[in-house]
C-alpha cells in the first residue's frame, strides 16, 4: 500500500528507486496521495545537499510545480515548502528559471495564503533572488510589492526571508526607485526594533544600499531614521549592530540637510564621540569612513570643523588596527579642501602621518601620503611642518613602494615642498634624482605624470640636472613624451622645458631623441600642448641651427656661438643632418651651408698693438666677455689694431668709421710673402681635420675660419668700445658690407656675380660647407648671418630674419630720441631693419613690415 510505501521512505535509509517511486506518485490524481508524497520528498530534502540533487535527477522538479497552483491547500502548502528547501541548491535554481515558475511562487504570498506558505514562499524567493536573472524575473512579476506588505508580517521569518529578498533585489536601480514609491522606509526601519538581530541586520544592509540614493536618505530623515541609527550606536548591547549603523549613516551624512539635523540634534557630537572612544577597530574604521564620505560636502566639511572633528581624526591616526589609520588618513585627505583643517593639521596630524609613511602596510603608506599631499598642495606652512618633521626620507623611499597610489602621492608631497628653495635643496641632497627614475619608468600613468612633475619642481639647477642625467634619469623622462595621456605628455615636456635649462643637458635631450619626438608631437593638432611647444623651443635655444633652418628667425638672445651653421630653409618633420655629415660630403649643387666658427690657432701678427688682448689667435667662442655695460666701455674711439705697416691676414682693407676718419686709417704695407703664407695657411686650416691621425680614434673637427677670427679681432678692439650703440651698429653693417664685396647699387645686383664666387669656394674646399670669413662676394643671407654672428660676439642685441628668395635681414632696437615714452620719460624704443647692401649702415623703422620689406629689399 502506498502507506508502507511511506513509512519505508520516511526514514530516508531508502534505496534512489523507492525515491523514484515516491516521485512518480506526483503525478498521481489523488490529493491524499499527492500531499503525502509531497510531505515525504520536503523531509527527504530536508536533510542535504545530495538528496536535493537525488531529487533533481528524478525530475521531480517538474510535476512539483504544477503543483503550486492544486486547488488543495495541503498539497498546495506541501509543494510550497519543497520549494523553499530545493531553492538553495544551484542547478534547481536554473531549472526553476527555465520552468518559469516565479509567478506561481509569488501568488503564494497573497494575504489569504498561510503563514507557513509565507515562509516557504519567501524562502524559495530569498534562494532564487541570488542570481541576477531571478532578480529580474521577481521584479517583472511583481513581487516587491507583496514582499513589503509581508515585513509586517507576525511571524519572525516571513520578515527574516522577505528582508533578505528585497536586500538582494535592491542592489539593482530599478528596484530601490520602485521601493520608493512603494514607501518601504517605514516598514524596515520599524525592523530595527525587532529583537532578532539577524532581522535587524538584514534591515540595516538594506538601508545602507537604498541609501545611496538621495530621495531615500530624504525619506529615512522624513521618519526619523537617523534617532533609530544613533540609539542603535548608544546601546552596548547592540555592538554587533554598530558597522553597519554606521554605514547607514555615512551614506545620509553626504546630504546638507541631513548633516545639519544631525548636528542640531546633538547626534553628530554623539558620533565623533562614539567614533573616538569605541574599542572596536572596524566600528572606528567604519566611523572614519562616516566622515570621509560626509567631508566631501563643502558645508558638512564646515559643520565637521565646527565640531573638531580633526581631533577625533588625529586620535584615530594613533589606532593600532591598520584599517582604522587607513580610514582616518582618507578623512583627514577629505577634510584638506577646509581650510582651517588644513591649519589645524600643521602641528597635529602631519608628524603622525609621516610616521605612517614607515608603517610596512603599504596600504597605510599610500593613504598617509595622499593625506599629506593634500595637506600640503598650495601650503608652504604644512610643507615646511612635513620637512620639519623628518618627512623627506621616508617620502623618497615610499617612491620605491609597489603601490603606483603610494608612488604618485608621494611625488606630489616632494613637488610640493620643492616649491620652496629651502626644501628643494633638502629634497636634492637626498638623492631625489636617482629615486624619481624608477616611477618615471612606471606603467601607470598616473604616476608617470607625477614623477614628471617632480622632475619639474626638483630640476630647477644644474647640479640637480646634471645628476638627473648622469643617473640616467633623461631616457624614461624622454619616452614619456611619446605618451597618448595628455597629462604625462604635458608634464614630460614642462620638464624637458625645464631639464633644457642648462647646454649640456640639452643637448643629451637631443640625443635621445626629445627635439624630434616633440616636434612630432607639435605637428598634431590633438597632442601638442603649449608645454610641447615651449620644451621644443627651449632645445631648440640649443640648438640654433636647427632653430634657424626650421623657423627662419633668431632673436636678440639667440646667441651663435662656433659650430653654428647656416643649411637653409628645412620644412617641418625634415631630418637636419649633423655638420661633421655635411662636412664630409662631396661638392654639389646644394645650396652651400655657412659655417660660423672662431676657433683658430695662428698667431696675430706681430705687429699687432695690445698682443694680451683676446683676438686674433685666441678662441674666441662665447659673448660673455664681451656683453658689458656703457659704464664699463672706453671713450677711446675708432682705433685700428694694427700699425701702419700692416694689415689683417685677410689681405682686405676694413672699413672707416666717423671717428676712425680723424685717426691713423687703414694702410695696405703687407708684403707679398705674407699674403702667401696667410692664404696657404688658410687653405690648409679650412680643409676638415682628424686629431690623431693614425691612431683609432679619429677626432673630428670642423673646418676653421682664420678670416672670421680676425673679423672678431677687430670689431672687438674697434667698434665694441664705442659707447653710442647706433655708431655701433651703422660702424658694423659698413665694415660687414666691406668684407663681402661693398656697397652693391640696387640695379647692379644682377650683376653681382657671387653664385660664381660660392661655387668656386665649393670646388676649392671640396665641401658644400662654407666658413663665412672665405665669402667675399656675399649677398643679403651672407650678410645677415655675418652681422648676427659679429654683433653677438660684442653685445650688440640684433635679430636675425630669413625671407623669400635669398633674402635674410637683421632687426635691432633702437630708442627714439624724438619720442618720448610713458615710463619717466624715457625714449620709446623701436625696431629698426639694418641695410647691409645697398646702403650700408642705413636703418629703416620698421611698420608694416610687407611694406617695409618690398621697399627695402
Amino acid at each position: 500500500s502506498v502507506l508502507q510505501i511511506m513509512s519505508e521512505f520516511d526514514p530516508l535509509m531508502i534505496e534512489s528507486k523507492k525515491a523514484a517511486t515516491v516521485v512518480l506518485m506526483l503525478n498521481s490524481p489523488e490529493e491524499e496521495i499527492l500531499a503525502k508524497a509531497c510531505e515525504a520528498i520536503y523531509k527527504f530534502a530536508l536533510k542535504g545537499e545530495e538528496n536535493k540533487t537525488t531529487l533533481l535527477e528524478l525530475g521531480a522538479v517538474e510535476p512539483l510545480t504544477k503543483l503550486l497552483t492544486h486547488e488543495d491547500k495541503i498539497v498546495r502548502r506541501n509543494a510550497t515548502m519543497i520549494f523553499g528547501i530545493l531553492a538553495s541548491n544551484n542547478d534547481v535554481k536554473k531549472l526553476l528559471r527555465e520552468l518559469d515558475v516565479m509567478n506561481s511562487v509569488i501568488a503564494q504570498l497573497a494575504p489569504e495564503e498561510e503563514v507557513v506558505i509565507h515562509e516557504f514562499a519567501s524562502l524559495c524567493l530569498a534562494n532564487m533572488s541570488a542570481e541576477y536573472t531571478s532578480k529580474v524575473q521577481i521584479f517583472e512579476h511583481g513581487g516587491l510589492e507583496p514582499l513589503i506588505r509581508l515585513l509586517s508580517s507576525p511571524d519572525p521569518d516571513v520578515k527574516k526571508n522577505s528582508m533578505e529578498c528585497i536586500y538582494n533585489l535592491v542592489q539593482d536601480f530599478q528596484c530601490r526607485a520602485k521601493l520608493q514609491e512603494l514607501n518601504a522606509i517605514p516598514p524596515i526601519l520599524d525592523l530595527l526594533k525587532s529583537e532578532y538581530p539577524v532581522i535587524q541586520l538584514l534591515a540595516l544592509k538594506t538601508l545602507g544600499v537604498i541609501t545611496n540614493d538621495k530621495e531615500s536618505r530624504t525619506m529615512l530623515r522624513d521618519n526619523q531614521g537617523l534617532d533609530h541609527l544613533i540609539k542603535i550606536l548608544e546601546t552596548k548591547e547592540l555592538n554587533d549592530l554598530h558597522i553597519e549603523a554606521l554605514a547607514v549613516i555615512a551614506n545620509c551624512l553626504e546630504d546638507m540637510d541631513t548633516m545639519v539635523q544631525i548636528q542640531q540634534t546633538g547626534g553628530l557630537k554623539k558620533l565623533l564621540s562614539f567614533a573616538e572612544n569605541s574599542t572596536i577597530p572596524d566600528i572606528q574604521k567604519n566611523a572614519a569612513k562616516a566622515i570621509t564620505k560626509a567631508a566631501y560636502d563643502p558645508g558638512n566639511r564646515k559643520l565637521f570643523h565646527e565640531q573638531e572633528v580633526e581631533k577625533c581624526l588625529v586620535a584615530l591616526l594613533g589606532s593600532e588596527n591598520d584599517g582604522t589609520k587607513i580610514a582616518a588618513s582618507q578623512a583627514i585627505s577629505a577634510m584638506c579642501e577646509n581650510s582651517g583643517s588644513k591649519d589645524f593639521f600643521n602641528n597635529q596630524g602631519i608628524p603622525q602621518l609621516i610616521q605612517l609613511l614607515k608603517s610596512d602596510n603599504e596600504e597605510v603608506q599610500e593613504a598617509a601620503a595622499l593625506a599629506l599631499a593634500n595637506l600640503t598642495t598650495c601650503n608652504p606652512a604644512n610643507a615646511n611642518a612635513a620637512a620639519e618633521a623628518d618627512g623627506i626620507d621616508p617620502l623618497i623611499n615610499v617612491l620605491s613602494s609597489k603601490r603606483d597610489g603610494a608612488i604618485a602621492n608621494a611625488a606630489t608631497v616632494l613637488t610640493n615642498m620643492a616649491m620652496q628653495e629651502p626644501l628643494r635643496l633638502n629634497i636634492q641632497n637626498h638623492d631625489i634624482m636617482h629615486a624619481i627614475i624608477s616611477p618615471l619608468r612606471s606603467a601607470n600613468t598616473v604616476v608617470q605624470s607625477k614623477a614628471a612633475l617632480a622632475v619639474t619642481a626638483t630640476a630647477c639647477d644644474v647640479e640637480a640636472r646634471t645628476e638627473l642625467r648622469n643617473s640616467g634619469g633623461l631616457e624614461p623622462l624622454v619616452e614619456l613624451l611619446r605618451s597618448k595621456n595628455d597629462e604625462v605628455r604635458k608634464h614630460a615636456s614642462w620638464a624637458v622645458m625645464v631639464c633644457a635649462g642648462d647646454e649640456l643637458t640639452a643637448n643629451e635631450l637631443c640625443r635621445l631623441g626629445a627635439l624630434d619626438i616633440l616636434e612630432e608631437v607639435n605637428l598634431s593638432g590633438t597632442r601638442k600642448n603649449k608645454f610641447s611647444e615651449a620644451a621644443y623651443n627651449k632645445l631648440l635655444n640649443n640648438n640654433l641651427s636647427l632653430k634657424y633652418s626650421q623657423t627662419g628667425y633668431l632673436s636678440s638672445s639667440n646667441i651663435i656661438n662656433d659650430g653654428f651653421y647656416d643649411y637653409g630653409r628645412i620644412n617641418p618633420g625634415t631630418k637636419l643632418l649633423p655638420l661633421k655629415e655635411l662636412c664630409l660630403q662631396e661638392p654639389s649643387d646644394l645650396r652651400a651651408v655657412l659655417l660660423i666658427n672662431s676657433k683658430s690657432y695662428v698667431s696675430p701678427p706681430s705687429s699687432m698693438e695690445d698682443k694680451s688682448d683676446a683676438g686674433y689667435g685666441r678662441s674666441i667662442s662665447s659673448s660673455s666677455s664681451l656683453r658689458r655695460s656703457s659704464k664699463e666701455k672706453n671713450n677711446a674711439g675708432f682705433g685700428s689694431p694694427i700699425e701702419d705697416k700692416s694689415e689683417p691676414a685677410s689681405g682686405r682693407n676694413t672699413v672707416l668709421s666717423k671717428s676712425a676718419t680723424k685717426e691713423k686709417g687703414w694702410r695696405k704695407s703687407k708684403g707679398k710673402k705674407e699674403e702667401e703664407k696667410v692664404k696657404e695657411e688658410e687653405e690648409v686650416m679650412a680643409v676638415p681635420k682628424f686629431v690623431g691621425e693614425g691612431s683609432s680614434d679619429k677626432e673630428w673637427c670642423p673646418p676653421s675660419d682664420p678670416d672670421f677670427s680676425m673679423y672678431v679681432y677687430e670689431v672687438t678692439k674697434s667698434i665694441l668700445p664705442i659707447t653710442n650703440i647706433k655708431e655701433q651698429i651703422e660702424d658694423l653693417a659698413k665694415y660687414v658690407a666691406e668684407k663681402m664685396g661693398g656697397k652693391i647699387p640696387k640695379e647692379k645686383l644682377p650683376d653681382f656675380s657671387w653664385e660664381l664666387h660660392i661655387s668656386e669656394l665649393k670646388f676649392q674646399l671640396k665641401s658644400n660647407v662654407i666658413p663665412i670669413g672665405h665669402v667675399k662676394k656675399g649677398i643679403f643671407y651672407h650678410r645677415a648671418l655675418l652681422f648676427k654672428a659679429l654683433a653677438d660676439r660684442i653685445g650688440i642685441g640684433c635679430s636675425l630674419v630669413r625671407g623669400e628668395y635669398g633674402r635674410a635681414w637683421n632687426e635691432v632696437m633702437l630708442q627714439n630720441d624724438s619720442q618720448k615714452g610713458v615710463i619717466g620719460g624715457l625714449p620709446a624704443p623701436e625696431m629698426y631693419m639694418v641695410d647691409l647692401m645697398f646702403h650700408p649702415g642705413g636703418l629703416m623703422k620698421l611698420r608694416s613690415r610687407e611694406a617695409d620689406l618690398y621697399r627695402f629689399l
